[in-house]
């Protein structure tokens, strides 16, 4: 089993990242939340590594990736415990979720659903069925950082990555090729606005 992987980053998207590892390329999916915190391409990562196997007769393996452990502990914890909820689910979960891990346990915890969907933008449906199959699971997971939003009612933000892909989905666009888009803008200027990545990203689309 590999537990990490220290690597140089060959090539990146919101979803994937290839690894080059002594020549070795390595596919490992990750969620845009470990995406936006990787380093430029062509630099030396460290990334923690989950294993899942699928396929008939479990022929295919595949890696997901994530910068901390407190990540995959989370992934890990919302894969095996949710009911319906495989890996791809799972790190579009962890996107939201990994704007306050400190408040997303603390609002399954005391069972609050309006944190959940005020700060993490879960369904009313989705954050009771999030409570009900991990509050008491929670507490295993060792959580790093302090709450940001616990008590506080107007909150919502997202990162900018997610938001211009959230924008790109709503007005009918398909979810790949808009993360791929959104991709490749920000990566020409990470400190673009949410309206010029939007622009950009759909300049690009149509190459995609």
């Amino acid at each position: 089993m590999i537990d990490y992987l220290n690597g140089i980053i060959n090539h990146k998207t919101t979803n994937e990242i290839t690894l080059d590892v002594s020549g070795v390329g390595y596919a490992v999916y990750a969620p845009v939340s470990t995406f936006e915190k990787l380093p430029q391409t062509g630099e030396l990562v460290k990334i923690y590594i989950f294993e899942a196997v699928s396929g008939m007769y479990g022929g295919v393996i595949n890696l997901y990736g994530f910068l901390t452990r407190e990540e995959r502990d989370m992934f890990i914890l919302i894969k095996d415990e949710v009911p319906g909820t495989g890996a791809k689910k799972a790190l579009e979960y962890l996107d939201k979720i990994s704007k306050s891990f400190a408040d997303f346990k603390t609002a399954v915890e005391t069972k609050n659903t309006s944190l959940l969907t005020g700060v993490f933008g879960f369904t009313k449906k989705t954050a009771e069925k999030l409570i009900a199959a991990l509050k008491d699971k929670i507490s295993g997971v060792q959580i790093i950082g302090q709450e940001k939003w616990s008590g506080v009612k107007d909150y919502s933000q997202t990162s900018v990555v997610s938001q211009a892909i959230a924008g790109l989905i709503a007005i009918g666009y398909k979810e790949l090729p808009s993360r791929n888009a959104v991709s490749q803008a920000y990566s020409e200027d990470e400190n673009v606005t949410l309206e010029k990545l939007i622009k950009k990203a759909l300049n690009l689309y149509k190459d995609i």
